[in-house]
């Protein structure tokens, strides 16, 4: 369970990133809807997981990939945005959050039963 401080951070780095990945990022994924749907931060605010849902998901570990390869990049972006609200900026780990089509299989199984 996050804290109090750590549910503001990963609120800040949640809305950036969003903010990052629709203006400055955007051809990171072309033709894609990308969402970030969740930020999980460390108790020292070291690390942050990020969550990202992709529409459509064909390639999504791809995408995946390529995201993590450039997260240098998008940490930089990060850091100037954040840098008067953080001692220090946390490093960055990306992962696909597929419970979306998780659910479209069950609800499509549930369907088919």
């Amino acid at each position: 369970m996050q804290n109090k401080r750590q549910l503001q951070v990963s609120g800040v780095i949640h809305k950036e990133l969003a903010s990052l990945f629709t203006h400055k990022f955007s051809g990171l994924v072309p033709g894609r809807l990308l969402t970030i749907t969740d930020v999980n931060i460390s108790p020292d605010l070291g690390i942050a997981k990020v969550y990202i849902s992709i529409f459509p998901s064909t390639d999504g570990q791809k995408i995946i990939k390529e995201i993590n390869n450039n997260v240098s990049k998008i940490r930089y972006e990060l850091g100037k945005i954040i840098k008067n609200d953080l001692k220090r900026i946390p490093e960055l780990s990306f992962y696909l959050d597929d419970s979306l089509d998780r659910i479209d299989r069950i609800d499509n199984a549930l369907k088919n039963s």
